[in-house]
């Protein structure tokens, strides 16, 4: 018997053929692992710069849950004391809240299912609320919306949020949920 014949045989080990073979797969699946490696550090690098740039990022996910009926009726006191005289006791918003006014400014929107809150996810509309509207215009828009940081706690303007949230139609809730959603 030859060596190749001896080395066939499966009770005396693997034939050179297959352990150059295999050390060549190895080789191969360690090159393509490294290839892998440095392209996720990239993309890793350009997610971390893309949410440097998202004011929201630092807010991270968040769904408010406006069928939690403690934190809506607490989100309504909110909602009269501090946003129902630019927005409407009924979440009407301004007239004309599409227009500038004559100072540039836009009108309150209205937070019902005629305006366009709901087209937002909920870490965007909580930083609104945070941060004041301005921060989210675009370059010269004026936004007559202030921060309140200084006067609602994270909770209250999560409560504030509910109560909203709680007056639109059932179809504009899901619609809003899955934009929230996809924000994961």
């Amino acid at each position: 018997m030859n060596d190749d014949n001896e080395n066939a045989d499966p009770r005396k080990g693997i034939t050179r053929g297959r352990m150059l073979l295999l050390v060549t797969a190895l080789v191969f699946a360690a090159g393509i692992g490294a290839v892998g490696y440095v392209y996720l550090q990239q993309e890793r690098k350009a997610l971390l710069a893309s949410d440097a740039a998202d004011p929201t990022s630092e807010l991270g996910w968040m769904f408010i849950d406006a069928g939690d009926v403690d934190l809506v009726i607490e989100g309504r006191k909110i909602y009269e004391a501090n946003c129902a005289s630019c927005h409407g006791l009924g979440l009407e918003g301004q007239p004309d809240w599409q227009k500038r006014g004559a100072d540039g400014v836009l009108p309150a929107p209205p937070h019902d299912d005629t305006g366009h809150t709901w087209h937002h996810p909920d870490a965007l509309l909580f930083a609104i609320v945070k941060l004041g509207g301005q921060e989210y215009m675009p370059q010269g828009v004026a936004s007559g919306m202030p921060a309140y940081k200084d006067l609602l706690s994270d909770r209250e303007i999560e409560a504030s949020l509910a109560y909203i949230k709680s007056r639109w139609a059932r179809k504009n809730r899901r619609r809003q949920e899955m934009l929230t959603n996809q924000r994961q």
